[in-house]
């Protein structure tokens, strides 16, 4: 119950089992169409160039980056946490010209600042951080969503702990790239990151005056491979590529909007657990992330030796806090599979017991009375 990788369905793992087949054989080619149309739905976009790229949701990061940043491109790089500061690490490298609105981390990005850089200079791409895996921060959308419209500005989406989980709409806000993975609200094993471009990203990448920096993430080379050319580009994992489409098949089978409103229920429970018990969360109610929950550590608990406990007594492991957080939050995942009503209650009384250990007294009777009322409800 961290950020990620967590339990993932049987039908999954039986998935993991099949036999593997070559990556340029013509039934496989049909199982990468599968994927592609599966993560079509998923972020809500009828964009052609929609694939898995090979490697963990970083390797999604840095396929967008590179290939809609070359030299002296200027890019509005907004950053609230530990991965929006990556994707303005990987635009210098990219030496790109980089203006970064830095916000504080428990917060999203306030618009307005978004209003005023835009105002002062025009930029070919912005970069937002839709959820914020480090801080559990869900980002409003509409306002940077309208402003880049009216600035002409092209939209880079960090979409890695929302994707599957979380409201997406890809094509109804106009976004340009968005990347994910594999191992979190979509409920497959690590390995995989889902992105899409839209035709505008995509001849950016074609039409740039720099070669594309990363070839094995040159978006118009894998779209030779996963579109209808076929042409070999690498060895794709029929093994992961399987459970990917089972993950998104069970995606399909209960229902975009049903698995909404489940990990939104199940992310209620969990809080009104947690602060009944007397914990406090970091993000306001209104900017709450209901896939990565962030609870503060309180004052005089080892947030390390909580978690030592959790996973040696009850083989339940949580997420540390990252970067300015180190050690003043825990980070607790109810994505996918993972996300359930046992699943709440089990932390609940867990985390009850860790703290006790410590000196630490909650009320967990009534914690777990507040998060049954929601999930009974």
């Amino acid at each position: 119950m961290g950020p990620g990788p967590l339990d993932i369905h049987p039908r999954v793992y039986q998935a993991l089992t099949s036999p593997v087949i070559g990556h340029m054989d013509p039934a496989y080619f049909k199982t990468l169409d599968q994927v592609a149309e599966g993560l079509r739905q998923v972020f809500q976009t009828q964009n052609k160039v929609t694939q898995a790229t090979p490697g963990t949701g970083t390797s999604g990061m840095e396929a967008c980056v590179a290939n809609l940043m070359e030299p002296a491109d200027p890019v509005l790089v907004c950053v609230h946490g530990y991965f929006g500061d990556r994707v303005r690490q990987m635009a210098e490298r990219q030496e790109a010209e980089v203006t970064v609105i830095e916000g504080e981390w428990g917060r999203p990005t306030d618009p307005q600042q978004v209003e005023e850089a835009l105002k002062a200079k025009a930029f070919k791409v912005i970069t937002v951080v839709h959820a914020e895996t480090s801080t559990g921060v869900l980002q409003p959308m509409d306002d940077i969503v309208r402003l880049a419209k009216e600035n002409g500005v092209m939209i880079l989406l960090d979409t890695v702990t929302s994707l599957g989980g979380v409201e997406l709409k890809a094509d109804a806000w106009g976004l340009d790239a968005a990347y994910s993975c594999s191992q979190k609200c979509i409920g497959a094993p690590p390995g995989l990151a889902p992105v899409t471009f839209s035709d505008r990203a995509v001849e950016a990448a074609r039409s740039r005056k720099h070669p594309i920096r990363s070839w094995y993430l040159d978006i118009t080379l894998l779209d030779k491979y996963w579109g209808s050319d076929r042409m070999y580009h690498h060895t794709s994992s029929s093994t992961m590529n399987y459970a990917l489409l089972e993950a998104l098949l069970l995606i399909e089978e209960e229902g975009l909007q049903n698995r909404f409103e489940r990990h939104l229920a199940n992310h209620r429970a969990l809080v009104a657990g947690v602060e009944t018990m007397g914990l406090e969360m970091l993000v306001k109610p209104e900017h709450r992330l209901p896939t990565l929950n962030t609870i503060r550590v309180p004052d005089g608990v080892d947030e390390a030796g909580v978690r030592g406990y959790l996973l040696k007594t009850f083989n339940l492991e949580i997420g540390a806090g990252l970067g300015a957080l180190a050690g003043q939050v825990w980070r607790v995942g109810l994505m996918g599979y993972a996300s359930s009503a046992e699943n709440v209650l089990f932390f609940l009384s867990a985390i009850s017991r860790a703290l006790a250990i410590q000196g630490y007294k909650t009320d967990l009777s009534a914690g777990q009375d507040a998060a049954m009322s929601l999930l009974d409800a």
